[in-house]
């Protein structure tokens, strides 16, 4: 990793196909050398889910669901896998290039600010272990794989994506910390075994979701030494990232 000095860009809040169009907006300037690495956190309002780009096959009645009196958004992610239920969660993306190694090496290199991060909030994460087989589960976090976190009882909290353009990537990746259950069990149709209590952290008073994003700042700093420059959007930057035509379901 060439660059020494990576942008941070705050916490936003928004739709899903918003944030899937900053991470691809991210991606390609940095791809074309107009923009250093980034690291950045973001929330999903309203709930949603998101697809793997090349995943074709899921329920017919996800088209039709709503959450607390609101459509689910349907979203197609720009990087793999299978699909991601939104809600509850916090995302993580990183846009970075010059990371050598196999795709699973990088996945792995990546994903090391995770594990530090985590370990600071007094939680253990450990490389998920699934076979081939995962690939005809159309939930992403119904199995683990290598390129996922779980914790010490085997749940996953947190499943990991990733795009190439050449040696540029966009790795992004959901950590579940308010999932609701029964809403989990009605877009899947099978009941999920995490539990928010089974996060020692979540047992805490404190807001999460600061506290995480702060821990993992100071992780990805170190992990990946380089120094984080706080950068929000700027509007010309937003009205780049709105002219991208969506990603359809």
């Amino acid at each position: 990793m060439p660059h020494s000095v990576w942008r941070l860009i705050p916490l936003i809040d928004a739709p899903g196909a918003v944030q899937m169009a900053i991470d691809r907006w991210l991606l390609e300037q940095h791809r074309l050398g107009l923009h250093p690495p980034s690291l950045r956190f973001y929330t999903w309002s309203p709930v949603a889910i998101s697809l793997g780009y090349h995943q074709h096959k899921w329920p017919e009645f996800w088209q039709n669901l709503t959450w607390q009196g609101q459509p689910i958004e349907l979203v197609r992610r720009p990087t793999g896998g299978r699909a991601v239920l939104h809600q509850g969660d916090l995302t993580y993306a990183i846009v970075a290039s010059g990371i050598a190694g196999s795709r699973m090496q990088v996945y792995r290199r990546l994903c090391e600010f995770l594990i530090l991060g985590w370990r600071s909030l007094g939680v253990e994460l450990n490389y998920g272990n699934a076979s081939r087989g995962y690939i005809h589960n159309p939930n992403c976090f119904g199995t683990a794989t290598g390129a996922d976190l779980v914790l010490t009882n085997n749940a996953k909290l947190i499943g990991s994506a990733q795009l190439c353009r050449g040696n540029t990537v966009l790795q992004h990746g959901s950590m579940r910390l308010y999932p609701n259950l029964d809403l989990f069990q009605r877009v899947f149709g099978k009941a999920e075994s995490f539990k928010l209590m089974d996060i020692p952290l979540a047992q805490q008073q404190d807001p999460l979701i600061p506290t995480v994003i702060d821990a993992l700042t100071a992780s990805a700093s170190r992990c990946f030494d380089v120094q984080l420059k706080m950068q929000p959007l700027s509007p010309e930057e937003w009205q780049a990232i709105r002219t991208q035509p969506p990603l359809k379901p």
